[in-house]
């Protein structure tokens, strides 16, 4: 206990989940810190660039082989399975309709690749050793909870139109798979693969050197949006929904765990996994759901995932998703 207890105090006194804290704190606190959005959507294409490229040159140092693929597979299936777990709880448990539940649901189902990146740093810190192919498996998490959240919502319902009897744009395949953080973390991915070891160190002055910094000030930016939306929607969401935001990312790590035992992954890959299936979206999903389902509210949806989800995974979920995983492995 006192070795899980000094890893959370240490992750939770790092800089990375600190400037977190301050966005967090200065939102809340009506303060007019700000980050403006092309530089903060600069940050964020860095961050996919930078660990989609350096995923690339660690399955080119690996080799491509059928563990990988299997891999890809059980990501691919817990991002199907997962939405529909969260939508059936959402259903019973919190008084969300149906739209608003499907629409949460995909975002539990989706990954954040930010949580990704932040567990990858705390594993480094700890000296816990994992494959870098596994931000392949981050990629491929996120089209199935789309498509599954979308199909929870519109199961059921006579026609695909709305009050006024319009015909409802759907998302197409190729809008879900080419969104711009979608295409810019695989195909950095694909250039880290093609270039390997030579490319990354080319590179390293820009993927490696600043990446922390970067990382520091994207999760500023988090933070200040995370307050915002906590200090507009708690009243929206109701304590019942709230909690859910709480305990579904455990539920889903249990899952994932299962998956990490039966693929006898290593301690640092198999925190990875229940990382990221215990994970949150707040970029390529909130884009779908507002296409797929404009009648869902961003302000449940996206304050969820962001707001409660996410830095609970940043300062407790990942140390303890670390030792499910060392516990098992």
């Amino acid at each position: 206990m006192d070795v899980i207890l000094n890893i959370l105090t240490a992750n939770l006194l790092s800089p990375i989940v600190l400037f977190f804290v301050l966005g967090l704190a200065a939102a809340i606190a009506r303060s007019d810190l700000n980050i403006p959005e092309p530089f903060a959507k600069a940050l964020s294409l860095y961050l996919m660039l930078a660990i989609g490229f350096k995923g690339g040159a660690e399955v080119a140092r690996a080799g491509l082989d059928s563990a990988l693929l299997l891999l890809i597979l059980a990501g691919i299936a817990l991002s199907f399975v997962i939405p529909a777990i969260a939508f059936s709880i959402l259903r019973v448990a919190s008084p969300l309709p149906r739209i608003d539940a499907a629409a949460v649901a995909a975002h539990y189902g989706s990954i954040s690749i930010v949580t990704f990146i932040a567990a990858s740093e705390f594993l480094q810190s700890q000296a816990i050793a994992f494959e870098g192919y596994l931000v392949a498996v981050a990629a491929a998490m996120e089209a199935p909870a789309i498509l599954t959240g979308i199909w929870l919502a519109q199961r059921g319902r006579k026609a695909n139109s709305d009050t006024q009897g319009r015909e409802r744009r759907m998302p197409s395949m190729r809008e879900i798979l080419f969104n711009g953080s979608i295409v810019m973390l695989v195909g950095a991915f694909i250039i880290g693969w093609i270039t390997g070891d030579e490319g990354l160190e080319t590179m390293a002055p820009f993927v490696v050197d600043p990446f922390k910094g970067v990382l520091a000030l994207f999760l500023l930016d988090m933070g200040l949006i995370a307050g915002r939306g906590l200090r507009s929607s708690l009243r929206m969401m109701g304590l019942r929904t709230i909690l859910f935001g709480i305990y579904m990312p455990l539920i889903s790590a249990v899952i994932a765990t299962g998956v990490v035992m039966l693929l006898d992954l290593s301690t640092g890959s198999g925190a990875l996994l229940i990382t990221l299936a215990a994970s949150a979206s707040y970029i390529a999903v909130p884009a779908a759901m507002r296409i797929a389902l404009p009648e869902a509210k961003p302000a449940i949806y996206a304050t969820m995932s962001l707001g409660i989800t996410f830095p609970f995974n940043l300062a407790i979920g990942i140390p303890l998703y670390a030792a499910l995983a060392a516990a098992v492995t």
